[in-house]
């Protein structure tokens, strides 16, 4: 009974995350300029205090991680004030937030709209011995909630990002991946939720513990050679 709660209580917290309107993650658009495409990657985080912070790469200039001085977001308006580059943004936040359209000022006003970004936007890397996708399932009596993993090797570490099937809920992207030898943590601040666990030998499971909102189960992951 008290596993059948607490699995419960997991599934309220992780049910609202496919109409939540939180932008915290990486976005992806394309500026275009008198001189060309730029392609750029704005990412969103939040702080201990719910205070968003973002940093912008100019992908094309080879430009990462040009600070956003400020962050406001107002019902759906999102405004982005980038002091070093004398450039501001101003977009609205669609009712799901997957999509922003918007406006890049910077000497003249230009069209910029930003969708999530997929895995390719980040600087590519060789991949590691754990690239893939990793399903387990969740369950307490009756009650199962399956979820995929998906890691990925990038320029800047390990990435990765959380499916829950169950829940129509697809790419929500860790805050946080650290590995240690056998021992892989992944933080999901947006859900409050951490895996943590031991990478078999054979690189074919991860034996572990997922904790969201004060519940902690045991979570065994295998490899998807499928790639689902």
């Amino acid at each position: 009974m008290i596993k059948a709660v607490m699995i419960a209580a997991l599934i309220l917290l992780a049910a609202p995350l496919a109409g939540a309107k939180s932008i915290v993650g990486d976005w992806q658009g394309t500026l275009k300029t008198p001189n060309g495409d730029l392609h750029l990657v704005l990412h969103i985080t939040e702080d201990g205090d719910s205070n968003l912070k973002a940093a912008l790469d100019s992908v094309d200039q080879g430009a990462y991680g040009i600070p956003v001085n400020a962050v406001t977001l107002k019902d759906s308006k999102l405004n982005l004030d980038i002091e070093s580059v004398h450039g501001t943004y101003e977009g609205i936040v669609n009712a799901d937030a997957s999509a922003i359209a918007g406006t890049w000022t910077q000497g003249q006003p230009l069209p910029l709209d930003f969708k999530r970004a997929t895995a390719s936007a980040a600087k590519p890397a060789k991949p590691s011995d754990i690239d893939g996708a990793w399903t387990g399932t969740l369950a307490a009596g009756d009650t199962k909630l399956r979820v995929v993993f998906h890691i990925t090797n990038t320029a800047d570490g390990l990435t990765a990002t959380l499916d829950s099937p169950d829940q129509d809920a697809k790419g929500i992207r860790a805050s946080a991946v650290t590995r240690d030898g056998s021992s892989l943590r992944l933080e999901l601040k947006v859900i409050n939720g951490v895996y943590e666990g031991k990478i078999s030998k054979d690189l074919a499971t991860i034996e572990g513990t997922w904790s969201q909102g004060g519940a902690a189960m045991p979570l065994t992951l295998k490899r998807d050679k499928s790639g689902a």
